[in-house]
């Protein structure tokens, strides 16, 4: 008996399975996410929107009146437009800045979400960049863990300045004197630079197990983001330090930003942006 006819209706029928499966995956894809994956950094315009950066969707996030709205989605491609972003501050404007290492720039993020590279990207200049301020002059600065350093950006950017020499820099803050603070995941963890590129050592030892990032109040009180310790720290100014929160339900807290006379913390393994008052008082935002 010829048997040619059902090994071609199998094949067939395996084909249209195939077909039927590729066509529900790309379905899926053109689906716009609706969760969070990996919320690496966290920033807020000091009103209502909070802005997310999510390390493996990859894009940015927007939270307003507690409503999560996806703002910005890159592409996967390695190399391309904020591929990888790792951290994120807000401008003079509410524009969210994002910093992108495989690209070597930073991106101003518009109200349409397209990304507008300030820099320029190659060789020279940002290498990663951990960290994002904004100083009273709408200028970034910038944290660079691979060349060990700050630097500075025009608002309008251009090419990079070097502004002070840190080794291992990760989180940054800039306060209203536009002093520069900066965290290391090394020993004396938090530095502070004048305007003029100063620097002086504000905490010394190693009284952190993993600081990634940090905030200053107008009295000089740092609070850090400790990821290993699963804990933000406080430190006064003339004070040890000491733990404002710790644990559950933060898994591995690495953001940090003020949202008011409160804290925002992005924890990639928790999926979810905490808010935190000065009393110790957590809870989930998105």
């Amino acid at each position: 008996m010829n048997t040619y006819p059902s090994i071609f209706m199998k094949l067939a029928s395996v084909s249209w399975v195939v077909c039927l499966a590729a066509a529900s995956i790309a379905n899926a894809e053109d689906e716009p996410p609706t969760e969070m994956e990996y919320p690496y950094a966290v920033a807020s315009d000091g009103a209502e929107n909070i802005f997310v950066v999510d390390r493996d969707l990859p894009g940015v996030w927007k939270i307003s009146d507690g409503k999560l709205s996806l703002y910005h989605q890159a592409s996967k491609n390695f190399r391309t437009p904020l591929n990888v972003p790792r951290c994120v501050a807000v401008d003079k404007k509410g524009r969210p800045l994002v910093g992108c290492s495989p690209t070597r720039d930073v991106y101003r993020v518009g109200e349409k979400g397209e990304p507008v590279g300030l820099t320029g990207g190659g060789s020279y200049g940002i290498g990663i960049a951990m960290g994002i301020g904004v100083n009273k002059a709408g200028d970034l600065l910038v944290s660079d863990l691979e060349q060990h350093c700050i630097w500075k950006v025009k608002s309008t950017g251009g090419k990079p300045e070097l502004f002070a020499r840190v080794a291992a820099p990760r989180g940054i803050f800039v306060d209203d004197k536009d002093q520069v603070w900066v965290v290391t995941t090394l020993k004396d963890p938090v530095k502070r630079i004048s305007p003029d590129g100063k620097l002086k050592t504000v905490i010394e030892g190693r009284p952190f197990k993993f600081p990634s990032n940090l905030v200053v109040d107008g009295e000089g009180t740092v609070f850090v983001c400790d990821s290993f310790a699963k804990a933000i720290w406080k430190v006064p100014a003339e004070g040890e330090p000491e733990k404002l929160v710790e644990g559950e339900p933060m898994q591995h807290p690495v953001g940090l930003c003020w949202h008011g006379r409160k804290l925002l913390v992005a924890d990639p393994r928790a999926k979810a942006i905490f808010e935190i008052s000065l009393d110790g008082t957590i809870k989930k935002v998105n």
